[in-house]
């Protein structure tokens, strides 16, 4: 334990000496006019609501182009005759009508502005076609670095999907690709050739047999959805189903994998129904039973998309057969199939207004890991795996980006947004009580999209602390807050330090073999303490450091 302080503590002096605001690492970036366009609340975006797309649309293995149509149908919220659709390059929008009109439009970069002629009275619904077509940018590395993935199987059959997140959705189809803002409902009809299959969200209306061989299948969500969670997984699918009786009645649960995996399927994705009775304890209902829940395989790693969450774990446990924990317990069930579903809860039911906030999403999903081992093989079992991935954190900058210019923060907003939770945890210290905080969470911003002082507002409130600088010190900051403390004439003196302004989390310790609760402050504070021989150690399950400054 010495040597691990000790590492703390000179990465301490180094974070101190170098940055006194926590601010290391971070370089100036400069965000450009599309920056800007995709990730701010423009003018010609704010005047209209979205209430539903109809996605209409052929994906052409052959020369890898998808070609066809989106119907928006919106709310007027003031009037004005310029909208803003976004399409990314290379795809080309050929065609806008609206009142069987055809419209004028401008590209600018990403960013399509459409002149409206039709008066736009408040209060009125309106509604507008845009064509388009095109070669959508080839992914990289999805689903991180997106696209469309065009593959084939083992058999030499197409085995196509979409992953688009930061990206945007306008990669692939002209939509309103801003997060604030989702469609209540949505119809995709995806065209593809004959011997596919397309699997997409929501629930499959029908299917349309076409006279050149070609089949369209028509997708209908009636719940609302976020732009990148609307995708498209194409390939030569076999499917197995089965009912989940859970909190909100019988969820219909739909598998799709290609033809050749379909045994290691039926073992692998036993992991759903655990993971539906798990969450569903710890967050409330699944939030889209309307929709159904769907495990698609996918030509990559895994994807978190509505009621149609994508998979390509290997039909293994851990990450790949990995455990990003190192403590044993991430190999007790499979990563993607727990990871992802639990964005059910956290992305798509509670969907962040604007990218900088991601860690809503991640922070959250990925502390339901360590609940759902918890679940199953108890409390210890949890609380390991959370701290085990701790060595995985960065501290390289803040957790949340830049607003209005599509910028995530850190991707410690995974593992040190899950220790931020654990550790949040800990300062409630009421299991009851923090599983009513989870739920509420759910019911409280259900189907809604929200910014971080929301979250913080809620989670002040129901934890009963102003938590305003424990979330200043974990999200805005990347030092690790050290308690320093010393043994003096029978006393125990302490402090915050490395930390932010008025950081007062309380801790949990030992002293001298006895728990107390501290309250330390940036200030020195001390309590009547036995200093001979005297022992001091913090509770491991929250996220700090500690030094005794007079060793």
């Amino acid at each position: 334990m010495k040597k691990y302080y000790s590492i703390i503590f000179i990465t301490f002096l180094v974070f101190n000496s170098t940055n006194a605001q926590g601010l290391l690492g971070q370089k100036g970036q400069v965000f450009t006019r599309q920056d800007s366009l995709r990730g701010s609340i423009t003018k010609e975006r704010a005047w209209w609501d979205v209430k539903y797309y109809h996605l209409d649309v052929k994906v052409n293995p052959a020369d890898s182009t998808i070609t066809g149509s989106n119907t928006i149908k919106y709310l007027v919220l003031k009037e004005y005759n310029t909208m803003q659709i976004d399409l990314q390059n290379p795809m080309m929008i050929y065609k806008v009508i609206q009142d069987g009109i055809a419209l004028k439009y401008k590209r600018d970069g990403n960013a399509f502005f459409i002149e409206l002629i039709a008066p736009q009275k408040i209060g009125s619904t309106k509604e507008l076609t845009v064509f388009y077509g095109g070669k959508p940018k080839v992914a990289v590395n999805p689903p991180w670095d997106g696209g469309i993935t065009w593959k084939k199987d083992s058999n030499r059959n197409a085995f196509i999907a979409s992953s688009c997140q930061g990206l945007g959705a306008s990669v692939w189809w002209p939509n309103k690709d801003h997060m604030y803002d989702e469609a209540e409902s949505m119809l995709i009809s995806v065209n593809v050739p004959k011997g596919l299959m397309d699997v997409s969200n929501g629930r499959l209306q029908s299917v349309k047999e076409m006279n050149d061989g070609s089949r369209t299948f028509n997708w209908v969500v009636s719940n609302p959805i976020n732009n990148y969670g609307v995708n498209i997984n194409i390939g030569d699918y076999v499917t197995f189903s089965e009912k989940y009786k859970g909190e909100k009645g019988d969820l219909d649960c739909t598998y799709y994998v290609l033809r050749d995996n379909l045994t290691k399927a039926k073992k692998q994705f036993q992991d759903v129904h655990r993971m539906l009775k798990a969450f569903e304890h710890w967050f409330g209902p699944y939030p889209f039973y309307e929709d159904s829940y769907k495990l698609v395989e996918a030509p990559y790693l895994g994807m978190e998309h509505q009621s149609s969450v994508t998979y390509g774990n290997g039909f293994k446990n851990g990450y790949l057969g990995r455990d990003l924990s190192g403590t044993g317990w991430g190999l007790k069930f499979d990563y993607i199939i727990i990871h992802e579903s639990g964005h059910e809860w956290f992305a798509n039911n509670i969907t962040y207004k604007d990218i900088a906030d991601m860690w809503i999403h991640e922070s959250f999903t990925d502390y339901s890991e360590s609940l759902f081992l918890e679940y199953y093989y108890g409390k210890e079992a949890g609380y390991t795996y959370v701290r085990g991935i701790r060595k995985n954190i960065a501290n390289d900058k803040p957790i949340i980006g830049k607003y209005d210019v599509n910028n995530e923060g850190s991707s410690d907003m995974y593992y040190k947004g899950a220790n931020m939770l654990h550790t949040l945890r800990q300062i409630v210290n009421d299991d009851a009580k923090w599983r009513t905080i989870l739920r509420g969470l759910n019911s409280t911003f259900y189907h809604q999209t929200v910014t971080t002082k929301q979250i913080e507002d809620y989670l002040s409130e129901q934890v009963g602390i102003a938590l305003n600088p424990f979330f200043n010190q974990y999200l805005r900051d990347i030092r690790i807050p050290t308690l320093e403390y010393f043994f003096k004439d029978n006393h125990l003196g302490y402090r915050w330090t490395n930390c932010v302004a008025n950081f007062n989390m309380p801790l949990k310790v030992t002293l001298n073999g006895k728990e107390e609760l501290l309250k330390p402050e940036t200030g020195w504070k001390s309590i009547p303490a036995e200093t001979e021989n005297a022992k001091l150690e913090t509770d491991k399950n929250f996220y700090i450091a500690s030094f005794n400054i007079t060793e």
